[in-house]
């Protein structure tokens, strides 16, 4: 690999936090084909549409004498970048659908190499499940959030039904939620004026919460948490779950919640009934989720064609996200008798945090830590922030309708985290009517069927609740 000698922007705070002697998180995206990808020209779609999306894709991260890490260019041989895994033919697809997950957790926990730029593509040319081949993108966290990294994604694709036409995404207006966007504090306070004093107090509270669950407070062990030490770097088990979206909007427009809402409630629940399935009472444990909110200020999510545009770098492409901290409620005889209730005290808990400054006081605390130890400090207090909670939900927006690339019919889109300090972990993508979980356990430790089954009755309890719901 030649480098040259452009050097472009200073590799962001939360870039560096990102990829540290003491995190190294990536993003591992799974395209699944309607047919065969054989002959996939993946070397001229990279060359020809993904490299130019954003200099990011050419460039790799160096320090100069000062400790100031920035993006360098370089000449990418595009080679060293594809991987195809060889397996014996004629095998089921239930064997290549194991096979597959077990790749996606070894290929999660090896480490991309830092002296070129830090993404890969993999072709698992076998079928699996319902797909018949299998796209895998590998990216560095450092490289974007999932916001960033899908956007470029997804602008190698086009529509199925008509290419010409760019793909489309939900609104991420509703009835309830603010008319500014996702995150707006300055406009909060001003709408609710005489809130002020509440406000201020759900922002102390709700910042001394997190600082102390993210350096003293750890949870407890429990089924859906080990006290391994260095389990980010240990195997996980992984398995995907999918819904009918239409399934999931009865159940929003019954309750008169987001479905955002009904997805972390159905998601707690089911953590909760697995809980309480391998122990005799959970209600002892004391466990909170992170909830990973995007911190852009944004009316709605942008088409793929503005994420990518290099004007808006600046303002939407990067690591722009925060971590709520979300306790599980308990398991109660009220809870088991309307279900609805877990959506209920989700949407509380969520609503208060999203609008209070906790989450700008905790980027502060990182920045100030960053300028006066360093950004290991920084790294470390997010580690520490993952590793003494128990499951993390990410949760993503893709496309309405049904995509292709290069003319190949993408089925089904998920993907997972790799290299978190944590024994649990699910992500959320929607795309073409679906919703796609998918499910990261650590291994030998937690069963991913049976917790794939929690989640799922978790699903069906509260679609019932919601039926009845007047």
């Amino acid at each position: 690999m030649d480098i040259t000698e452009d050097f472009l922007e200073p590799v962001s705070p939360t870039g560096q936090y990102l990829n540290s002697s003491v995190l190294s998180l990536s993003i591992l995206s799974v395209l699944e084909s309607e047919t065969p990808i054989h002959n996939f020209p993946v070397l001229s779609i990279l060359q020809d549409d993904f490299l130019p999306i954003n200099s990011r894709f050419s460039s790799i991260m160096v320090a100069e004498k000062n400790g100031t890490q920035r993006w360098k260019k370089v000449q990418v041989n595009l080679e060293d970048h594809v991987i195809v895994p060889i397996l014996p033919k004629g095998m089921s697809p239930e064997f290549y659908e194991e096979y597959l997950y077990d790749y996606l957790s070894k290929l999660g926990m090896d480490q991309l190499p830092e002296n070129r730029p830090m993404w890969q593509v993999h072709l698992f040319k076998y079928p699996s499940g319902k797909a018949a081949g299998s796209i895998i993108a590998k990216f560095h966290h450092s490289l974007g959030d999932g916001y960033s990294l899908l956007g470029a994604l997804l602008s190698c694709l086009r529509r199925l039904d008509n290419p010409s036409i760019p793909l489309s995404f939900p609104s991420l207006h509703s009835s309830n939620s603010s008319k500014h966007g996702d995150y707006n504090i300055i406009t909060s306070i001003l709408e609710r004026v005489p809130q002020v004093s509440s406000w201020i107090a759900n922002t102390v509270l709700d910042f001394g919460a997190s600082l102390l669950k993210s350096s003293v407070i750890k949870d407890v062990e429990s089924p859906i948490r080990s006290l391994h030490q260095g389990v980010e770097f240990q195997p996980m088990a992984l398995t995907t779950l999918e819904f009918s979206m239409d399934d999931i909007k009865i159940i929003k427009n019954r309750l008169k919640v987001t479905i955002n809402d009904v997805i972390t409630g159905m998601i707690l629940l089911g953590s909760r009934l697995y809980m309480e399935g391998e122990i005799i009472d959970s209600s002892k444990s004391n466990s909170n989720a992170l909830v990973l909110m995007n911190t852009r200020n944004l009316g709605g999510y942008k088409s793929v064609s503005e994420m990518v545009d290099p004007k808006a770098n600046t303002t939407i492409w990067g690591n722009r996200f925060a971590f709520l901290h979300v306790p599980l409620p308990k398991l109660s005889t009220d809870t088991l008798s309307n279900p609805v209730n877990f959506v209920y005290e989700t949407q509380k808990i969520i609503k208060r945090k999203r609008n209070n400054a906790a989450v700008l006081l905790t980027g502060a605390l990182l920045e100030k830590l960053r300028k006066l130890r360093g950004p290991e400090t920084a790294a470390k207090y997010i580690h520490n922030t993952l590793r003494n909670s128990s499951i993390t939900i990410s949760n993503l927006i893709g496309p309405v309708e049904k995509m292709s690339v290069h003319n190949l019919p993408i089925r089904g889109l998920y993907f997972f985290v790799a290299g978190s300090p944590q024994s649990s972990q699910v992500t959320v993508l929607s795309y073409a009517g679906k919703l796609r979980l998918g499910i990261a356990v650590e291994k030998d430790y937690i069963d991913p069927c049976k917790f794939k089954s929690c989640i799922s009755d978790a699903f069906h309890m509260i679609s019932e609740a919601a039926a009845v719901v007047p």
